[in-house]
C-alpha cells in the first residue's frame, strides 16, 4: 500500500499525538506511512500541531492507581493553572494568584488543601492574594497532561477527557478569560430603539497553539465555533483571543454551567445565571443579536482585538 492510501482515523490520531504524546514519526511508523502523511491528517483534523524540537520525557506513574484520577474538581483547577496558574522550576510547587479571594478558595476546597492564602505584593497590590503549596504527586501528573514551568507561551493541547472538558473550559474562563455584558447605545441617536444589549464569552492566551486547541475541542463537543482575534503591538508577543458572542456566548454559557453548585468563581457566574434559565434564549433574527433585557451587567475588556475569523 501507498502512504498516500494511508487512513488514519481521527479519534486515533488524537489520541495518539495529543494524549500519548507519540511524534509524528513514530505515528508514521505505527501506520507504515511518512511523517507528511501524518502532518496532512492533523491538519484535515484540525488538531494542533505542536512545535518541532526534542519531545521532554514525562514521568509516568508505575501504580496507576497512585496518580490523580480525573473528577469535575480537579479539571476545573487543571483549567486554573492551564491559565492562570505557575508550575515551579526547581521544585515541584503549584502557585495560584487571584484578586477573588473566593477562587482561591474554591482551589482549596477542590483538593482539599489546608494550605493558607496569603498577600501578594504585586499584581493587585493588597488586593491580591496568592495560595502556593508543594506536591510533588500532583506537580508531575499536571506534567504529564501537557503543564510545564513557563507555559504562557509554549502551552498547547492538553490531556483533558472530554467527559470533563466542560468543568476544564470552565476553569479556564475564570483563570484568563472572562464574561463580558454591555449596553450598545451607539446607534441609538439614529434611531432610540437601535439600543442592544452585548454578551460575550472570551478567553485570552499568549500561545496561539492553546487558543486553537480550545477552539477545535470546544467545536468538537458543542458543535459552537467562536472567533480568533488577534491583539499586536510593536515590542510585544501577539495575544490571542477566543471569543463567542450573540447567540453562541448563551450555548457556551450552558454547556460550561451544566448545573448548579459546580466549582466556579462566583462574580462570572453571578453574570452568567441569567442567561441558564430559558428566559436567557435569544431568538435568532436577522441581526442575530441578544436584545434589550437578556443581558445585564457591565463589565471592561480591551477592545483593540482584530477578528482573524468572521463571526
Amino acid at each position: 500500500m501507498y502512504a498516500a492510501c494511508v487512513l488514519i482515523g481521527p479519534a486515533i490520531l488524537r489520541s495518539m499525538y495529543v494524549e500519548q504524546l507519540h511524534t509524528t514519526d513514530e505515528i508514521a511508523a505505527h501506520f507504515g506511512c511518512s511523517g507528511t502523511t501524518v502532518l496532512r491528517h492533523l491538519r484535515r483534523f484540525k488538531i494542533p500541531v505542536r512545535h518541532r524540537g526534542p519531545r521532554v520525557e514525562r514521568t509516568r506513574y508505575r501504580d496507576a492507581a497512585a496518580a490523580p484520577q480525573w473528577s469535575a474538581k480537579l479539571a476545573y483547577v487543571v483549567g486554573l493553572i492551564a491559565t492562570d496558574g505557575n508550575l515551579g522550576r526547581r521544585r515541584p510547587v503549584i502557585t495560584i494568584v487571584s484578586k477573588d479571594a473566593d477562587l482561591l478558595e474554591t482551589v482549596r476546597g477542590c483538593l482539599g488543601l489546608t494550605t493558607p492564602m496569603r498577600k501578594h505584593p504585586g499584581g493587585y497590590g493588597h488586593h491580591c492574594s496568592h495560595l502556593s503549596w508543594q506536591d510533588r504527586t500532583l506537580y508531575e501528573w499536571f506534567c504529564e497532561i501537557g503543564l510545564s514551568p513557563a507555559r504562557s507561551l509554549t502551552l498547547g493541547s492538553l490531556a483533558v477527557p472530554d467527559r470533563y472538558f466542560a468543568d476544564f473550559f470552565r476553569g479556564c474562563i475564570d483563570g484568563d478569560g472572562s464574561v463580558l455584558v454591555y449596553t450598545d447605545r451607539y446607534h441609538a441617536l439614529t434611531c432610540e430603539r437601535y439600543v442592544y444589549e452585548r454578551l460575550y464569552v472570551s478567553i485570552v492566551s499568549a500561545s496561539f497553539a492553546f487558543i486553537e486547541w480550545l477552539r477545535a475541542t470546544v467545536h468538537r463537543l458543542t458543535n459552537v465555533n467562536g472567533s480568533v482575534g488577534v491583539r499586536q503591538r510593536p515590542g510585544i508577543r501577539p495575544l490571542w483571543k477566543l471569543r463567542y458572542a450573540k447567540a453562541e456566548s448563551i450555548q457556551i454559557l450552558r454547556w460550561m454551567y451544566y448545573a448548579p453548585n459546580l466549582p466556579c468563581l462566583n462574580r462570572k457566574r453571578a453574570k452568567a445565571e441569567k442567561f441558564l434559565s430559558p428566559l436567557g434564549y435569544a431568538p435568532a433574527g436577522r441581526t442575530g443579536r441578544p436584545r434589550v433585557g437578556w443581558l445585564y451587567n457591565v463589565d471592561t475588556e480591551h477592545r483593540d482585538v482584530q477578528s482573524v475569523t468572521p463571526e
